[in-house]
């Protein structure tokens, strides 16, 4: 279409600068015949030249013009493919699965009353049985507890590869067909947003696994306090035997 109309202009201007070099001719005529000026005429030709070139150059200038004007349409024009979606879904089953740990949650106020409660640093001499027993039996309830939260956590993990996977092969498609800087940056975000996903998972699974390791080790320290309590109760059996009268027939 550029080069249709460019072709008709051109061709316009030849025949306006062919009737303008033939109009001082006719007003030459005369009754003896036509008397022809070579020197005007080629002024005439040098004009209709220069104009032409003008015309050219400001076709040329449009085309360039609309030219940047479709570049920067390209460059402006948003990825259609979002997966910001998606991850803000695999986020927040991370985040639930973490807020729905068992007994002991991931929050300083409840960690400090447990351990002070249940894990304590050293027991009264004559701490009863029955106290030791229920102590004992609720540390153990929490380790359990805390791996089975850490076994959920890194199953979501593994349950969110399958759509990571997805996520990616849709990312590099849309930056590779990307028709523009707009939609190839777009697409990086969101591949740079996907491996923070990929870190937060990572995280939360790391956090699960540390938290059980620290109850069952806690656990096992306050199991140790608890046996020696047991074992001092069990030595402190008071004076002993004493001797005293007895009297055996009235």
């Amino acid at each position: 279409m550029k080069s249709r109309i460019r072709l008709l202009i051109t061709a316009g201007v030849a025949v306006l600068a062919i009737a303008c070099a033939s109009l001082p001719a006719e007003a030459q005529f005369g009754f003896g015949g036509v008397v022809f000026d070579p020197t005007n005429y080629a002024q005439n030709l040098l004009t209709a030249e220069r104009e032409l070139q003008q015309v050219n150059n400001e076709i040329q200038s449009l085309e360039n013009q609309a030219t940047s004007l479709v570049n920067q349409a390209r460059n402006l024009a948003s990825l259609p493919y979002s997966s910001l979606a998606s991850l803000d879904q695999s986020i927040t089953q991370t985040e639930q699965l973490l807020t729905g740990a068992q007994r002991i949650a991931y929050d300083v106020s409840t960690i400090d009353q447990a351990f002070t409660q249940n894990y304590p640093t050293s027991y009264p001499a004559g701490t009863p049985q029955a106290q030791l027993s229920a102590d004992a039996l609720t540390r153990w309830q929490n380790a359990l507890a805390a791996f089975q939260d850490a076994m959920r956590v890194q199953a979501g993990a593994v349950q969110n590869l399958d759509s990571t996977r997805s996520q990616i092969n849709a990312l590099v498609g849309s930056s590779q067909s990307a028709s523009g800087a707009l939609q190839a940056v777009q697409s990086g975000n969101q591949l740079a947003a996907l491996q923070t996903k990929q870190l937060a998972d990572l995280t939360a699974v790391m956090a699960a696994i540390a938290r059980a390791q620290s109850l069952d080790s806690a656990r096992t320290i306050a199991n140790e306090e608890q046996a020696q309590t047991q074992a001092t109760n069990f030595l402190n059996y008071g004076a002993g035997y004493q001797p005293g009268s007895a009297q055996m027939f009235h």
